[in-house]
């Protein structure tokens, strides 16, 4: 499974209702279970991002419509990056010319 990084900022509907957000993260997980993707961690933050969430996906199309799908709860605005561990950039390097 691939690793990627949700970063993620509050909309102004989602400041509004923030007292709210831990139960938001718990229909998160309920939505990944269901496209077939694994919640490593969800966290709040401090700075210019208001949260981090690390999942584990088969492919990206799964991650592309939990992506979609958490937007649409009009909370939060997503930016998904794909992640490599160390040996998997190794494998990537070694394929260099």
């Amino acid at each position: 499974m691939a690793t990627y990084i949700s970063l993620w900022k509050f909309t102004d509907q989602g400041i509004r209702t923030v007292k709210d957000t831990a139960k938001r993260a718990d229909i998160v997980n309920e939505m990944a279970q269901k496209a077939g993707v694994t919640v490593k961690g969800i966290y709040w933050t401090l700075g210019a991002y208001d949260g981090v969430s690390l999942f584990e996906a088969p492919n990206e199309e799964a991650i592309t419509a939990l992506g979609l799908a958490f937007g649409a709860l009009g909370s939060v605005r997503t930016q998904i990056m794909r992640a490599f561990s160390l040996d998997e950039i190794k494998g990537v390097l070694s394929k260099l010319p």
